[in-house]
């Protein structure tokens, strides 16, 4: 979930420039003023890291490089976080190269791009200096990266209130481009601390003095919902999100001096009031009746549930009432042997092909696949080995980051993200169609946030090599298909989704 945050904070920035003029975005250019600004990370008034952004004039156009540290409050301690982008951009303000980068938990991803003309982009992943995986994406005229958005609707045209801005932008996660609107809702001006002084009494950093900063307010109707307030310079002033971050501009010593001061270098236990995996938990009107149940009937209450894959396959949506039922597990229940014919493959082609971060063609993972399929052409029983020897191999623990399958088989340990990437490569690998779903899964009287497999044997089934279920259990309800970006969507659901229990056997 904290990667569906950093995603959210960046689905705000983002911004489609191709039909404005190139001269009125050239003379936008000229009026950057290069700098840097500086944010406290926080979370409920608790400062939890630093941000950074500064811009720079280069030959041939600007440079923006963005820092963020951060102590993320997950399952009973924080976890340091980093993330790092640095955008190279023409004079018209359109992509030239860029370099973003994300680590935690020891386990860093970096991606890397050039534009190839105004049709594409070349793509560099890389978990280490051995391993990168490189793509070609197709993008439709010149593109802007997430951490350039405010500079181009400050610059690029007037921000007026109740303005909308038709928004396209290359998501780094799903590597793909994608659509957003964004609107300008309010005006309003910021007093934002611009210079410090050492309180010896205190032995901290305070405000010196204040400037007056003119700011609107932008709101995106994309995944993370996000609200940010950008100057006339395009700087955010102030971020807000919906798992209670923010970010908030200030002076230098009191964004970082005092975070470092307060023990921002070090790591400490978390409460229950702080920890995201608790206070973004739902719980059930009544307790489930089962263990595992095999059928479950809620009523969902609250957010706009439009968009959301709540019916299809094992889950039926009723106006408000939604029934799961667990589907059959039965060897040799499968409407297929073993390799899958071709004409079905082809059908298949997204479920059975390799993906930047689900490396399914990789050499370890072919050769884990094959041994754990053996001479096995039921499906049933070569996805049921798969879910029994991730759920038995991978040590059980919460990783913020990137999850990325080779990683995963080398690490050994991971949350959902990383026993759902590591299922579905070694499935592709075997030959039998996997995606990936997310919703919320049932433990102790709670839904908590969840992501787990689902595999076509036949019929798409849901399984759950984190709780080492085969077939889950009713008690997952799936919201969305898909892998981070997607996950995103279920930020909508936060603090707003209430569930009714009406039965469970």
């Amino acid at each position: 979930m904290l990667v569906a945050w950093a995603a959210g904070l960046a689905v705000f920035l983002r911004r489609e420039i191709r039909n404005a003029p190139a001269q009125r975005l050239a003379e936008a250019a000229l009026r950057v003023s290069p700098g840097a600004v500086y944010y406290r990370v926080e979370q409920d008034g608790r400062q939890i890291g630093f941000a950074s952004s500064t811009i720079d004039t280069i030959p041939g156009g600007l440079q923006i490089i963005d820092y963020l540290a951060a102590d993320l409050p997950i399952a009973g301690r924080e976890h340091r976080a980093t993330a790092n982008s640095e955008v190279r951009l023409s004079r018209t303000l359109s992509l030239d190269e860029f370099r973003l980068a994300f680590e935690s938990d020891g386990a860093p991803i970096a991606l890397s791009g050039r534009t190839l003309g105004d049709s594409a982009l070349q793509v560099v992943i890389s978990h280490d200096e051995t391993a990168a995986d490189t793509q070609r994406v197709a993008v439709s005229g010149p593109v802007i990266l997430p951490t350039v958005v405010p500079l181009a609707i400050a610059l690029g045209e007037d921000p007026e209130v109740g303005k909308t801005f038709t928004l396209s932008s290359f998501d780094p996660v799903a590597l793909a481009p994608k659509p957003l609107t964004a609107r300008v809702e309010a005006e309003s001006s910021f007093a934002v601390p611009d210079s410090a002084r050492f309180d010896e009494t205190r032995k901290r950093w305070t405000v010196a003095r204040r400037d007056s900063v003119r700011a609107w307010r932008i709101t995106t109707d994309g995944p993370g919902n996000v609200t940010a307030w950008v100057d006339e310079q395009g700087r955010v002033v102030e971020m807000t999100h919906a798992l209670g971050f923010s970010l908030r501009r200030t002076a230098y010593e009191i964004a970082f001096e005092n975070w470092r001061l307060d023990g921002g270098t070090r790591k400490g236990a978390v409460a229950a009031a702080r920890d995201i995996l608790e206070t973004t938990a739902i719980a059930a009107s009544v307790p489930l009746e089962q263990q595992r149940p095999a059928h479950v009937q809620v009523r969902l209450r609250g957010p706009d549930l439009r968009g959301f894959h709540l019916d299809g396959g094992r889950q039926h949506l009723r106006g408000d009432t939604l029934t799961i039922t667990r589907e059959d597990d039965t060897p040799g229940a499968a409407a297929y042997v073993m390799p899958m014919p071709l004409s079905s493959r082809m059908s298949f082609r997204r479920e059975l092909s390799a993906e930047p971060l689900i490396q399914s063609g990789d050499a370890p993972i072919v050769a884990l696949a094959r041994r754990l399929r053996g001479d096995s052409r039921d499906p049933v029983v070569v996805a049921r080995r798969i879910n029994e020897w991730v759920h038995d191999s991978l040590t059980k623990t919460i990783s913020v980051t990137v999850p990325s399958a080779i990683q995963v088989l080398e690490a050994r340990s991971g949350d959902c993200n990383e026993h759902t990437q590591l299922y579905i490569a070694l499935a592709r690998a075997a030959g039998v169609p996997a995606r990936a779903a997310a919703g919320l899964a049932h433990v102790r009287g709670k839904f908590y946030y969840h992501a787990w497999p689902e595999v076509f044997v036949g019929k798409w089934v849901a399984v759950d090599p984190t709780f080492g279920q085969f077939p889950a259990d009713a008690a997952h309800l799936r919201f969305v298909y898909g892998g981070l970006t997607q996950q995103a969507e279920l930020l909508r659901l936060m603090g707003t989704l209430k569930i009714d229990l009406l039965s469970s056997q």
